[in-house]
């Protein structure tokens, strides 16, 4: 029997996974070739599935270079590229790998709060200048214990933080688009009442049209001069000029972000304030993490063309 031929935007992160994908399938590499249209339009009608992730541009062009397309095997959970109503249409199936990357986001998101809050890459250089030995103990920090967190958005990785969170003592409130049933964390339908609230807001909704530019101005100045922002989701949810000019004028205390409008080359008045602390959109990156990505995709793959339920299926 002939394997099913599949199309390569990119290919999953574990190298591993990856040959245990070519041995059970045609990989047609769209990601190595030269010339992408002669080969969209040599391979793209073969081809019922594709693999690619969040960060690959996905367009019309391609739909109709694609027209025998069934299933769009997404490694990586954000699909923002993705034009889904037209996927819709065409009846293409798409799945991601949300479901592999919940613990290590929410760990990140602890840890840039707490580096946020005790001044972690502060008191490093510190050390390492010698300005211990210069000028003797480092400023007094701030505890956690007693503080507001607020988490806006409250799916699997927002309820994962709040688990993390309650450890420290934290008063913990949240905002979604609904409550969720079961929690017992303070619900807050605006988000501009959460931040009000909020000592501490760790941002972790979706990207895309709907939440662009979702943290502005009113909800950084609600924070106020001693807020600090943390954002694990993605860089268009934040007003970044806005978040520089809090920044630049004491508005705001500090922001943690993984995540940036520009990636991988930042607005350089962003990273070089003194009041952030700075990840390069890694939230997720552990080889636990990625293997398991990795795995999803071909176990979606498996599933599709035994005609099997998909396993971890946006829609």
């Amino acid at each position: 029997m002939t394997a099913p031929d599949v199309l390569v935007f990119s290919p999953v992160y574990d190298q591993q996974v990856m040959a245990r994908i070519d041995a059970g399938y045609r990989l047609h590499r769209l990601d190595r070739a030269e010339n992408k249209d002669q080969f969209m339009r040599e391979y793209g009608p073969r081809c019922e599935a594709v693999i690619i992730n969040g960060h690959t541009e996905f367009n019309d062009s391609h739909l109709q270079a694609l027209p025998n397309l069934k299933l769009i095997a997404c490694s990586s959970a954000g699909y923002e590229l993705m034009d889904i109503e037209a996927l819709k249409k065409r009846n293409i199936r798409l799945t991601n790998t949300a479901e592999a990357l919940f613990e290590d986001v929410a760990d990140m998101a602890i840890l840039m709060m707490l580096a946020s809050t005790r001044n972690l890459v502060g008191g490093h250089e510190y050390v390492r200048s010698g300005m211990w030995a210069e000028k003797g103990m480092f400023a007094l920090q701030s505890s956690l214990k007693g503080k507001h967190l607020g988490i806006a958005g409250f799916g699997n990785i927002g309820q994962a933080i709040a688990r993390r969170a309650d450890i420290f003592g934290l008063d913990i409130a949240y905002h979604s688009r609904s409550e969720k049933t079961g929690q017992p964390y303070r619900y807050y339908h605006q988000l501009d009442e959460l931040a009000g609230w909020s000592d501490i807001l760790i941002v972790v909704v979706p990207g895309g049209a709907e939440t662009e530019h979702l943290i502005d101005r009113d909800i950084l100045d609600r924070l106020g001069p001693s807020g600090v922002l943390v954002n694990i989701s993605r860089g268009s949810v934040v007003d970044e000029d806005a978040l520089i000019s809090v920044l630049k004028s004491g508005r705001l205390a500090h922001a943690a972000l993984d995540v940036y409008k520009n990636e991988p080359s930042p607005n350089p008045q962003l990273i070089s304030a003194d009041q952030v602390t700075l990840y390069p959109h890694h939230a997720s990156g552990t080889v636990e993490t990625r293997r398991r990505m990795s795995e999803l995709v071909i176990e979606n793959l498996d599933a599709f063309y035994a005609g099997k339920p998909l396993i971890t299926p946006v829609y």
